[in-house]
């Protein structure tokens, strides 16, 4: 598609800042996605596990998988992102034949009968991302195992609202004239936005935001701005959908902006 965003371009310029209190930001935000019912902590209970990480982007959270000791798979359509995957697989664990980065598209059927299930597939904000949202969606349930956790993040549907950041969204891919024009009205626009939000609650917004997932506000602005194909969905037809796949709530963060829905949900084990 000649208008997709350069998803790994804008992750190498991450991966370029990148440093260990991102890292432990990051590791922390995953570990709080861990569901533990028999009072095991996250990070006992996520040992062991086999862990996809689906549109991997820069790597981040299959790094922090593979520190908490999980069995990882990234993989990513886009080839830059690819290189990010593999470039912190080889900084941190080179070598290892529990991480493995494959470049493979989340449509391709094929490719994906070739990865087997996992017992926690982390699909967060890539799904709307793939230009045909809803069977991307379903590929990712048949990748999750019996009793496993499906981790997804989903853009909200704002209507009008929505329509219009498309129609943004695919002028600022058509060439390098309107991605400039484009970044210079709105990367302003949103920075202005945080700083007065900032001003008004007395709280530095940038260093909270920093902190939730250990990303970046520029990075995540562009990210924003350029990415193209975007869909989107309302909370409810989210966990409609799922729950008619046989998974059951765990945990659901829905947003009323043109942010991310969050859910994590899980497979009814067989016989259950």
């Amino acid at each position: 598609m000649k208008s997709r965003f350069g998803f790994g371009r804008n992750w190498k310029k991450y991966l370029s800042t990148l440093s260990d209190a991102d890292i432990e930001m990051a590791r922390q935000s995953l570990l709080a996605m861990i569901s533990t019912p028999d009072g095991t902590t996250a990070a006992e209970a996520i040992k062991g596990k086999r862990f996809l990480d689906v549109g991997c982007g820069s790597g981040l959270f299959s790094l922090c998988a593979r520190q908490a000791g999980c069995i990882v798979v990234s993989f990513d359509y886009d080839p830059d992102s690819v290189s990010c995957a593999a470039e912190l697989r080889d900084r941190f664990f080179p070598g290892d034949p529990d991480w493995t980065v494959l470049r493979g598209s989340v449509l391709d059927k094929e490719f994906l009968n070739s990865l087997n299930t996992h017992d926690i597939v982390y699909a967060w904000g890539v799904l709307h991302h793939t230009g045909d949202m809803w069977n991307a969606m379903d590929n990712v349930a048949g990748l999750t195992r019996n009793g496993g956790a499906l981790c997804v993040a989903i853009y909200n549907d704002c209507g009008l609202r929505s329509q219009i950041w498309r129609v943004i969204k695919r002028f600022y891919n058509l060439n390098l004239a309107t991605k400039i024009t484009t970044s210079m009205v709105f990367v302003p626009y949103s920075m202005g936005r945080r700083a007065i939000s900032s001003i008004r609650r007395g709280s530095n917004l940038f260093a909270t935001y920093h902190r939730q997932r250990g990303m970046h506000v520029l990075t995540d602005i562009l990210d924003w701005i350029g990415g193209y194909p975007y869909e989107y969905a309302k909370c409810e037809e989210v966990v409609q959908f799922y729950c008619d796949k046989g998974f059951v709530v765990s945990t659901v963060i829905p947003t009323e902006g043109t942010g991310n829905h969050q859910f994590v949900f899980v497979r009814h084990a067989i016989g259950t």
